[in-house]
């Protein structure tokens, strides 16, 4: 079971964009959930979400509004940012390529 304050790796339907104006499609932190009023300081109505959970801490932390969580994985330890090996077929091409890794490690930012 995930409970608050856990390190936990979330993925979220839509892509976001975080603190580092990058964006990323999981985050990485210490997880809390907030009910919308208490993060909001307001109510909201049946057509929006009435709780968000932050990651991490510190400038790093982002908000997720809790319908757009996909998956939460308890994950104690900081996942595999690096560069990730991609493919892509088609066309009669087999191309081979890295990119950025997709998680957000959601702490205080070091400038």
């Amino acid at each position: 079971m995930i409970r608050e304050n856990d390190n936990i790796l979330v993925t979220t339907d839509n892509w976001f964009y975080a603190p580092d104006g990058k964006k990323y499609r999981s985050a990485w932190g210490k997880v809390r959930i907030h009910q919308d009023s208490e993060l909001l300081g307001i109510s909201t109505n049946r057509n929006s979400t009435n709780w968000y959970m932050t990651i991490g801490e510190g400038d790093g932390m982002i908000v997720i509004a809790g319908c757009q969580v996909h998956y939460a994985v308890k994950c104690y330890n900081i996942p595999n940012v690096e560069e990730v090996k991609e493919y892509s077929y088609g066309n009669g091409a087999n191309l081979t390529f890295d990119r950025p890794s997709e998680i957000y490690i959601a702490q205080t930012q070091i400038s």
